[in-house]
């Protein structure tokens, strides 16, 4: 990676990816506590980060060989909300490939205080050409999901 920030992204690791992140005041309710739909904005900062390192810009992917687009979104998402975290807790954002090829990849997240589980989530991300149709993930790029991070990337 030649960004000279590639340590804001998080890091690879043999599981997956993992970023931290600090909750900040504007991230809670009232109380302190966070609100639900924040950990949407942990997580997609953990998937964009894991791609980032994966050498994936989403900005730009269109491929060299059919000029087709490759798109990614969001099909379904299931959430599973254990603990809540509160203003100022360091928390780690941890995301790691189940399934990546056809028209689909699924990805499991996490969300930890230190050792505490406070989200689970199983995130289903459909694979679309520029035009919304759905199409296939490319092999090689099927492949930097699936393998094993420290192996094929190096440690970051």
């Amino acid at each position: 990676m030649t960004d000279v920030n590639h340590h804001l992204s998080g890091q690879l690791t043999e599981a997956g990816h993992r970023l931290k992140q600090r909750v900040y005041y504007e991230d809670t309710d009232f109380s302190g506590v966070v609100y639900h739909a924040r950990y949407l904005h942990f997580m997609e900062r953990g998937r964009t980060d894991y791609l980032r390192l994966l050498g994936v810009e989403q900005g730009s992917l269109v491929l060299e060989e059919d000029r087709e687009g490759l798109v990614f979104v969001v099909h379904r998402m299931e959430i599973d909300f254990k603990s809540p975290a509160r203003m100022d807790d360091i928390l780690t954002i941890l995301t790691s490939t189940e399934k990546a090829g056809g028209a689909k990849m699924i990805l499991n997240q996490e969300i930890r205080r230190g050792e505490q589980l406070l989200i689970a989530a199983r995130v289903i991300i459909a694979v679309i050409n520029s035009a919304g149709r759905p199409r296939r993930l490319p092999e090689a790029l099927a492949a930097r999901f699936l393998a094993k991070t420290q192996e094929v990337f190096g440690a970051h």
